[in-house]
């Protein structure tokens, strides 16, 4: 349940990712006026540093994740100023993240912060790439950094939420996802989210509530059916958790999560 989370949440970080690189664009540096060695030097680099960021923006766009870490590794040793200088390694983490390398990605990502504390994007896939790499405490902080950042932002609340669902702290992640779900009703993921705290806490109908609104809004909603079942076989409802088993097996994308619905359902 909460690898599909971590994913959307990766989905929803990377759509800020295209607003955030291009902030650090700009036209073509004007040509300096003398021919010192320095300030032609320092042209050289400027020219370089934009040309790479091009060519790795592309990359990005097209899913070449190898070229685009390529770019964006020689615009870090190039070092340029605020703001390329975070966003060239908030680039390379995009990077280092999908091509599975989720340590080089944080290191990448708190440095960007650090350069500038104010990098939403970049909290946001700090966030994602903590809780896939399991590093609760670093989620959870990287979480409250984000959502100071942005007390607004959707996103935000529903990374710190997945990161103290994941770390037990059933408190703020109901609060969390309940905000969600207070700011818009139709949020058929926070209603599941909501559902999967309930679980946790033992409140049987309360996530059976929640789990039926997500499947209202959001019909082939596989895991939601998925986890209906389970709540209806607890309640000794075997006929109801055959059918929520066999809609989350037509439903389902996930190979194994198919599989397994129609063994509990071939089971009843």
């Amino acid at each position: 349940m909460l690898k599909r989370a971590v994913a959307s949440l990766l989905a929803l970080a990377a759509i800020a990712a295209a607003a955030a690189s291009a902030q650090t664009y700009s036209g073509p540096t004007p040509q300096p006026r003398s021919t010192d060695a320095a300030a032609l030097s320092a042209q050289g680099r400027a020219r370089e540093v934009r040309e790479r960021f091009m060519r790795g923006v592309a990359a990005e766009e097209r899913g070449d994740w190898s070229a685009a870490g390529l770019e964006f590794t020689r615009v870090v040793t190039l070092d340029p100023p605020e703001p390329k200088g975070s966003s060239a390694r908030y680039d390379l983490a995009l990077a280092d993240a999908h091509l599975g390398r989720d340590d080089a990605a944080i290191a990448l990502l708190e440095e960007a912060l650090h350069r500038d504390p104010r990098f939403a994007a970049a909290a946001a896939n700090l966030v994602a790439v903590e809780l896939r790499r399991g590093d609760l405490a670093g989620a959870r902080r990287a979480a409250e950094q984000y959502l100071a950042l942005a007390p607004d932002s959707v996103l935000a609340r529903y990374g710190r939420g997945l990161a103290a669902l994941r770390a037990g702290d059933l408190a703020t992640a109901r609060a969390d996802f309940r905000a969600l779900i207070d700011a818009d009703p139709k949020y058929a993921t926070a209603h599941y989210d909501l559902a999967v705290v309930e679980l946790r806490a033992g409140r049987d109908d309360a996530a059976r509530a929640e789990l039926a609104l997500a499947l209202a809004l959001s019909p082939n909603y596989a895991r939601a059916s998925f986890a209906l079942g389970t709540v209806l076989v607890r309640a000794g409802r075997k006929a109801d958790a055959r059918v929520a088993f066999d809609r989350c097996a037509r439903d389902a994308e996930d190979p194994a999560l198919r599989a397994l619905a129609i063994d509990l359902r071939d089971r009843l």
